[in-house]
């Protein structure tokens, strides 16, 4: 929809789910991977700026810029759209996770040429699978309408003039999520009560601690992070944590693995800090789901302050 093709640039987050990756191999394309700024884990704009003039050094102007709300926290999305309209770049902005996540009264997805949300199976609403794309250019949306549905032309009879893909949502599945939709704020408000119930019971044991939300900044709180200090925690990282949980049948996750980490992308070019991979070391994701009682919010707790303890 921004006319990347083979061969192209396309500059991405790297510390995000594969996804946002992928959708750039399938265009063919070169994406170049961004590392993440401290205070959102968002791409970082300044190294963004970086890599834009590289690629222009080598008369290689990228396509686009795929920045993404992660974990349902916004990105520096006025920072990285000024530098975006100053190179005449279009951004794609995954807010894939940050359904209902806010700057400054605007919603996360809105800000970019294209947003892009998911409604798969674990995200706060969902139709078990697919999503939505927004866009405020309805050329572009009717354009995308027509590929999604083996771009057929308006003839009578099947005709079918350039490639197209089986891409629709069922009726019965639009129905489901148009129905959840209803409920969004109510599954908002739980995720961000289980984040501030965990903050008041962990955040104040030294080495533990949450990310912040800037000023002007909502999120959704999809899921709710820690990151561990084992300076400060007598020794006790990730691995110890999400051991411990497993054994009392409590599922947790590390972070995503850097993109420019992965064996799939370990030629494509990278500019960053090993800000990503920081956070990918000591980052653990704790349960989260919208209907967690507090009893089981204080099972996990007591299994993370029994090893902290102990």
């Amino acid at each position: 929809m921004v006319g990347v093709s083979r061969g192209d640039y396309v500059i991405c987050q790297s510390f995000t789910f594969v996804a946002s990756a992928n959708a750039i191999l399938y265009q063919g394309a070169q994406p170049i991977f961004v590392d993440s700024e401290t205070k959102t884990w968002g791409m970082d704009p300044e190294l963004l700026e970086k890599a834009i003039l590289h690629c222009m050094s080598l008369e290689k102007k990228p396509k686009a810029i795929v920045p993404v709300h992660l974990y349902g926290m916004p990105v520096n999305m006025v920072e990285i759209m000024r530098i975006a309209k100053k190179y005449r770049i279009p951004v794609i902005e995954d807010a894939a996770e940050a359904l209902g996540s806010s700057i400054n009264g605007k919603m996360c997805g809105s800000f970019g040429d294209f947003g892009v949300i998911s409604f798969n199976g674990n995200k706060i609403i969902t139709t078990s699978g697919g999503g939505m794309l927004l866009s405020d250019n309805p050329k572009k949306i009717e354009k995308a309408k027509f590929l999604a549905t083996q771009a057929r032309e308006n003839f009578p009879h099947y005709q079918h003039e350039e490639m197209g893909y089986n891409f629709r949502m069922s009726n019965v599945l639009a129905g489901i999520g148009r129905g959840q939709m209803e409920v969004l704020n109510e599954r908002i408000e739980s995720r961000r009560s289980n984040f501030n119930y965990y903050k008041e019971k962990l955040g104040q044991i030294p080495g533990i601690s949450f990310l912040k939300e800037l000023e002007g900044s909502i999120s959704n709180r999809w899921l709710t992070i820690i990151l561990l200090d084992p300076k400060l925690t007598g020794g006790i990282g990730r691995e110890d944590l999400r051991f411990a949980l497993a054994d009392e049948n409590i599922e947790s996750r590390p972070l995503w693995k850097p993109m420019h980490m992965q064996p799939l992308f370990e030629s494509a070019p990278y500019f960053g800090k090993g800000i990503a991979m920081k956070l990918f070391k000591h980052g653990l994701c704790l349960p989260s789901g919208s209907n967690l009682t507090n009893e089981e919010l204080d099972r996990v707790i007591d299994v993370i302050i029994n090893v902290i303890n102990n």
